[in-house]
């Protein structure tokens, strides 16, 4: 198993707009190969930022890493960013790991 988290930071105030994006977003994973599960978790927030992770569990890395070199990943994040980007405090930070128990 293999499990892909992407960090985000977001504007104080702007939460509520970021979870909308991801309500509306067409993924794109139904049917990749390998693809198990998907949620988008809300963390803390302080003053500064409202951290959020995305969260998918795949059944290996090589299953995730084809999917990041797939038409679905580009068709995905064609949108990455853009309009959207005001709701950003930078880029995510990616967190990939492999389960060993």
């Amino acid at each position: 198993m293999y499990i892909a988290m992407n960090r985000f930071k977001i504007v104080p105030g702007l939460e509520e707009d970021f979870i909308q994006v991801w309500k509306q977003r067409e993924s794109y994973l139904d049917g990749v190969p390998g693809f198990k599960s998907f949620n988008l978790l809300q963390g803390p927030g302080n003053e500064e930022y409202s951290l959020f992770a995305s969260h998918s569990i795949w059944a290996s890395e090589q299953d995730f890493i084809n999917w990041t070199k797939s038409e679905a990943f580009r068709k995905a994040h064609a949108q990455a960013g853009g309009q959207n980007k005001h709701l950003y405090l930078g880029p995510p930070q990616f967190e990939g790991f492999t389960a060993v128990i």
